[in-house]
């Protein structure tokens, strides 16, 4: 469960104090050194390992010549759903709030000339998982155990797992054990609302094309926006290359997960979650200490990269190789060679980007400038690249260059000749029949 920002349960006494210093200020106090209009850009890669561009349903979509046609609505990089490139842009121009505008792009970004910006149909706000209402509804009678590994590693490290129980019973809920505090950063997203404008949306919903370049000039014009917000966006702001993240072993052994360096990366983070079972979960990360999870699969700024990286939270950017513990995702009776499952778990990775942010005109070092100092924008660029995979599943190639098959291919003496099929692959072409 994520807790709501913190910046946000405080923001209408934030509001409060802000109106009461301003009618207390003189007239002829400083400018405010908030930029009235003020843009945003996310900047994501992303990688299903083993898969090619999955399109809105996945791979099947994407290999049934969905993938390139998806339509996309902001916001996409966040949380990118198939591998690609995914681009957000969100504008707030404090004078003409929620008036479309205009960004001219660079030519290597293959959108055209120029992005429309339009304001969100509805606000865009982040998730919050619904809770029952006490009274109104009761959680129903089970239970469930949580199981929590973290580091690098052949083997279960001493004092692993942590483990946490809960039993529902007649509404009354019982525990036993605990689970580390969960490590957090504080929230950076913005909520969208309809006094911003953004892309993608309504009027121009192509998805980024893969190779696409972001670097070079920008320009964003309309009713009332700066006439100087234009900026020239450089390699750091870049797209990040894919995450070439191999895995081999099956859930029952030590299960190796390899990578390429990703350029610019400034550290790397891994987590898995799977289930043995219907009531048990297990959560693991490459971290040296427990707490770290999912919450660590977003945007960071550089202090908590930094933090981070001293503590062993995250992985420097050297390294190309971390080992989940043998066994930890293993389902009960599921060996392989019994005809079992052996068991399965999603992971998550992520490179973390360098951040760009500009501000027009740039900040004076002189004091006495400073004072009167009056900045008419600012620009926010984040870049990640991440990378998913089916741990426990090997697709064997089965994805590789997947292009629709003729029925039988010619050996070079004219005869039909069949090509070897992975049980995997066989399984696939049968549900994308029955689609």
């Amino acid at each position: 469960m994520h807790p709501l920002p913190r910046r946000r349960r405080i923001a209408p006494l934030a509001a409060a104090l802000a109106v009461a210093t301003a009618a207390s200020l003189p007239a002829s106090s400083a400018p405010s050194q908030t930029p009235e209009t003020q843009v945003w850009i996310d900047v994501a890669t992303h990688n299903f390992a083993s898969m090619p561009d999955m399109g809105a349903m996945g791979g099947l979509a994407g290999m049934m010549g969905a993938g390139a046609q998806e339509k996309m609505a902001y916001p996409t990089a966040l949380n990118p759903a198939s591998s690609g490139q995914y681009l957000d842009i969100a504008m707030h121009n404090s004078p003409r709030p929620g008036v479309e505008a205009q960004q001219a792009i660079p030519g290597g970004l293959k959108l055209g000339k120029a992005l429309p910006l339009l304001p969100p149909l509805a606000e865009v706000k982040d998730y919050e998982p619904g809770i029952p209402t006490q009274g109104k509804q009761q959680m129903p009678d089970g239970e469930m155990t949580i199981h929590e590994y973290w580091g690098c590693g052949d083997t279960v490290r001493p004092g692993q797992p942590k483990t946490f129980k809960m039993k529902f019973r007649g509404g009354k809920l019982e525990t036993s054990g605990s689970v580390t505090q969960t490590r957090l950063a504080p929230a950076r997203d913005i909520s969208v609302t309809p006094a911003f404008v953004v892309w993608p949306n309504r009027k121009h919903d192509k998805r980024v094309p893969n190779g696409a370049v972001l670097a070079g000039q920008h320009r964003i014009s309309g009713t009332d926006v700066p006439a100087s917000l234009q900026f020239d966006l450089g390699g750091n702001a870049e797209f990040m290359p894919k995450i070439a993240l191999r895995t081999s072993g099956q859930a029952t052994d030590a299960m190796a997960l390899g990578w390429q360096p990703v350029d610019r990366a400034r550290a790397y983070f891994l987590n898995a979650v799977g289930a043995q079972g219907q009531n048990t979960m297990v959560f693991w990360s490459s971290a040296e200490s427990p707490g770290a999870g999912h919450e660590l699969q977003q945007y960071l700024s550089g202090s908590y990269v930094d933090r981070w990286l001293k503590e062993k939270v995250l992985l420097p950017p050297s390294a190309t190789s971390c080992t989940i513990p043998k066994g930890i995702f293993a389902s009960a009776g599921g060996d392989p060679a019994q005809g079992g499952m052996g068991g399965m778990a999603m992971l998550s990775m992520i490179a973390y980007g360098p951040e760009t942010h500009m501000v027009w005109p740039p900040k004076p070092t002189d004091p006495e400038e400073l004072k009167k100092w009056d900045p008419e924008w600012n620009l926010r660029v984040r870049t990640k690249s991440t990378a998913s995979a089916m741990l426990g599943m090997d697709f064997g190639g089965a994805f590789d260059g997947m292009q629709p098959e003729p029925q039988s291919d010619e050996a070079a003496d004219g005869q039909p000749q069949e090509k070897p099929e992975s049980t995997s692959k066989k399984l696939l072409k049968g549900i994308l029949r029955n689609l």
